[in-house]
This record gives C-alpha cells, sequence and structure tokens, in this order.
C-alpha cells in the first residue's frame, strides 16, 4: 500500500481525489460497483454493496493519507527555521527523501562545523512512513559514503591538508582498496600467461627456451619469423638480433632451436637459409645452402652441448639431413644426408631428447624415430589419426607427442599409441620438458599436462591471432605466432 500511497497528491480532498481516479484502487473499485449493481436484480440489498465498494476506499486512503502528509508539511514548515537551514536554500518536494535535502543544504550553505557523512533531522523521519523510510535509508547511505570520499580528496587537492579522521575513512573505502590494488600490480613471476611487446609485427613460426638449467631472471629465449626476423631476449624485453636473416636475404624462418647448455642457438628457413648465434656475443654465422640445398628448411633441432652439437634440418620433400658442429679447429661442419625416412610426405616436425635420442613426424601419420643422432630413422607410427600431425615433442626414448590439427595429441610410450582429445581447434605446436607438455592451439591458447597422469587445463591468453610454437624453459615457458605475438610465463 505504501507504493501506491506515494503517487497520491495532497493538499485537499479536490487534488487528492483527482489523483486517485488515476489508480488501480479506483479501476478495482469502478469494477466493484459495476459488478454488485449488476447482482441487484437478485437482491436489492446488493445496491448498498455497490456504493460502499466504490465509496469507501477514497474517504479510507484520504483519512491515512492525505490528511496524514498534510499534518507532515505542517510539521516541516514549523520546525525548518529550528534546524538553522540556508534561507536561500530551495525547499525540496514533499517526496524528496530527508537525507538528499541533507546533502543539497551542506553543499549550497555547509555548516562549518560539520564533517563526516550527513544525518537525518529526526523530526523529519518521524513523518516518513515505514518503507519509504527503509527505501531512503539506504540510497541515502550510498550517497553519504561517497560524497564524503568525493569531498575528502577534493580537499586533499585543493588544499594539501584534510582532517585525519576523514582521510582514514577515505582510505578504508572499497574504491580505495581497489586504487591500492591497481597501482601495485604483482610481479611478472607471480602472474599467468601475459602478453609481452616485440619489437615486430611480423608473424613469430618458431620459439626456443635456451638452457637446461635456466631460472626467469637469467635465460635467454629466441624466436623466428616472416621476413628473417630473430628475436632474444633475457627476460621480458625482446630485441632484434638480425632483421633480414643469416644471410641477409630476407627468407622466411621457420625454426629454432639450442644448445643443451644455451650458449648457442640455430635457426633455418625458406631458400635453404641457416645460421648458427652465439649466446654470449650475439654473433651469428652464416651456413644458408648447406651442401648447395637451397630448400625451405621447415624445422630445426639441436642436441648435446655447443661445440660438439648435432643439428637436423628437415624439408618439404620428407628429407632430413643431418649436421654435426665442431668448434675446435676450423670450426668444422659436416653433413650427411639428406635421407627420407617414410615415404617422401612433408615433414612437419622434429626435436631431440640429446645428441641421439629423437623424433620426426610427417604429414601423412608417419612418425619416426632416431637413436643415432639422426643417422637411421624407424618408423613406429602412426596408425589411423583423423587430424594432420602439426608437431614433436619428446624427452627421451619411448617417450614421444605428437600434435595434430583436429585438437588431439597422440601418446607414444614405446610399442603403444595413445589419442587424447585436448582442444576443438588445431594444435599448431608442442613442448615437452621432464613431466610437463605444453601445447598451443590457433585459438590463442595454451594447453597444459602437469604430467603423465595429470590432465590438461587449458589457459586462454591476451594473444591476438593464433599461437604456433610454444617452448618450456626450467622456470619460464614462451609462446609466439601470428602478428609479432610474444606470451610468457614466469
Amino acid at each position: 500500500m505504501s507504493s501506491q500511497n506515494a503517487r497520491l497528491e495532497t493538499g485537499g480532498f479536490v487534488p487528492f481525489y483527482r489523483s486517485y481516479t488515476k489508480t488501480w484502487i479506483h479501476a478495482v473499485a469502478t469494477a466493484g460497483l459495476t459488478a454488485f449493481g449488476t447482482l441487484t436484480i437478485v437482491h436489492r440489498w446488493f445496491a448498498a454493496l455497490a456504493l460502499a465498494s466504490y465509496v469507501v476506499p477514497p474517504i479510507v486512503l484520504y483519512l491515512r493519507h492525505g490528511r496524514g502528509d498534510d499534518r507532515a508539511d505542517a510539521d516541516r514548515d514549523a520546525s525548518a527555521p529550528e534546524r538553522g537551514d540556508s534561507p536561500t536554500a530551495s525547499e525540496p518536494e514533499p517526496d524528496t527523501p530527508e537525507p538528499n535535502r541533507e546533502i543539497e543544504s551542506d553543499r549550497t550553505g555547509p555548516d562549518p562545523d560539520t564533517s563526516g557523512p550527513s544525518r537525518a533531522d529526526p523530526d523529519t523521519t518521524a513523518a516518513t512512513d515505514a518503507t519509504g523510510a527503509l527505501e531512503e535509508d539506504d540510497s541515502s547511505g550510498e550517497r553519504d559514503e561517497s560524497t564524503e570520499s568525493d569531498d575528502s580528496i577534493e580537499r586533499d587537492e585543493t588544499t594539501g591538508s584534510s582532517d585525519t579522521a576523514e582521510s582514514t575513512a577515505a582510505d578504508e573505502t572499497p574504491g580505495a582498496v581497489t586504487r591500492d590494488a591497481r597501482a601495485e600490480p604483482a610481479p611478472e613471476s607471480e602472474r599467468g600467461w601475459h602478453t609481452v611487446e616485440a619489437p615486430t609485427d611480423a608473424t613469430l613460426r618458431d620459439v626456443a627456451v635456451a638452457a637446461a638449467d635456466d631460472t626467469a631472471d637469467s635465460s635467454a629465449a629466441y624466436a623466428v619469423g616472416d621476413g628473417g626476423i630473430v628475436l632474444a631476449n633475457a627476460g621480458d624485453e625482446w630485441t632484434s638480433v638480425l632483421e633480414d636473416g643469416p644471410a641477409a636475404g630476407g627468407h622466411d624462418l621457420r625454426g629454432v632451436d639450442a644448445t643443451a647448455d644455451g650458449e648457442a642457438a640455430w635457426v633455418a628457413g625458406d631458400s635453404g637459409a641457416l645460421g648458427r648465434i652465439d649466446a654470449e656475443t650475439g654473433r651469428h654465422t652464416d651456413f644458408t645452402a648447406p651442401e648447395d640445398i637451397t630448400d625451405n628448411w621447415l624445422g630445426v633441432a639441436v642436441g648435446g652441448a655447443s661445440g660438439a652439437e648435432t643439428v637436423l634440418l628437415i624439408n618439404g620433400s620428407g628429407a632430413v639431413l643431418r649436421g654435426t658442429y665442431d668448434d675446435g679447429d676450423g670450426r668444422a661442419l659436416e653433413w650427411t644426408g639428406p635421407e627420407k625416412p617414410g615415404s617422401g610426405s612433408s615433414l612437419s616436425g622434429v626435436a631431440l631428447a640429446d645428441d641421439v635420442i629423437g623424433y620426426c613426424c610427417d604429414t601423412n601419420d608417419g612418425v619416426y624415430e632416431t637413436t643415432d643422432g639422426g643417422e637411421s630413422f624407424d618408423r613406429v607410427g602412426l596408425e589411423g589419426a583423423d587430424g594432420t600431425l602439426t608437431d614433436v615433442a619428446t624427452a627421451g626414448r619411448d617417450d614421444c607427442l605428437v600434435s595434430a590439427d583436429d585438437g588431439v595429441v597422440h601418446r607414444y610410450d614405446g610399442p603403444t599409441w595413445t589419442p587424447e582429445r585436448v582442444a576443438d581447434d588445431a594444435l599448431t605446436g608442442i613442448a615437452r620438458r621432464e613431466e610437463r607438455t605444453m601445447a598451443c592451439a590457433a585459438d590463442g591458447a595454451v594447453h597444459e599436462r602437469a604430467g603423465g597422469a595429470a590432465g590438461w587445463e587449458r589457459t586462454d591468453t591476451d594473444a591476438a591471432g593464433a599461437l604456433l610454437a610454444v617452448s618450456i624453459g626450467a622456470a619460464r615457458a614462451v609462446a609466439v605466432g601470428e602478428d609479432g605475438t610474444i606470451v610468457a610465463r614466469g
């Protein structure tokens, strides 16, 4: 009933009745008059009920509401001078919540001795009905708190000081807590996957976190991509090492891998592009077109420590070229092959666990294992894969994981292959380190599994486009993709 009364005009019975005729109560009373009037054909006493249903409601409402509001108006008019309100302050409408009038009065003519939230006048509160008072108290409480915080902030900016109690109250508001949290973000090492600014907008196609015993502060990482770009970093700040490839030809680079000790990295790409980068000096050596081969190298894998590393290159003809690098006298680089471990289908991934154990995969469900550093390969699978194989990762012998463009990861643990549904989108890259495995996807997500018996967990990154490769270090991980995207964790 209180919500209906709030819409009725006061100031006499005629204005009251005029507003009453627009309410639902009048509509119900009219319907009762009609209904009981019709029933007079049954008994004449229904006429009395008809009149009562129409006349009684407005009289009762007027006695309860109209006259009571008139008395409340008179009480407010009589008590106004006693509160010491500013004579220039505008008089509020009868339905304006009393706390609002207090706030407006403070802003136009503030009492010099007033501080803290405004308080409702007891005389006015007594004249307010219960429902209205509760609603007004809730809303005025929120306004008073925000007004107090805003006023204290304004005083701080203009005078440089404010009352200690008011400053404390402002600092304890939820807004102040939120601002403090935003002003001091969590350290990068405590955050999850986050976007890292890159000095290029070229598509980055592969990444390698160097050094088996790296830490978040000291490890180096390398990323390669279109136009021959090579990026390196020792944290979150990435810099360009090469702008147009090892032979300055501007050919797209598609693969990068580092030695076991992280002291050197190899990059490979189109038109036979191949180079070695010394991690300490940043100097690069051009080995483009090994054995006069200018094929497009689709991937590179490196095994062993710097100065005695094994290098495997794969191409679109299904061939593997094996090289051994010795930085002794003459810094010899010797090549064998190329050899085709399979039917000649394009190879899509290659990985070495050390200088002897490794795997490669092709686009025709072929997975091949080497136990002599790439001198020979044996087919170990795969049969019946629905998707096209995209990448391979390994942590040792009989430990191979292959990603596919249908969102499935195929796990090899000796003689057995086990498919695992990881994502709905294409998996574009996969990395393995001890018990940890990560796979990146075309939708910008990273999927991770902590151990062999654990399930896969998806993390949505801030990548603007598809992620194409991922690499895991001891203390961090990095994924790269389209438009110079780099996302990192740790």
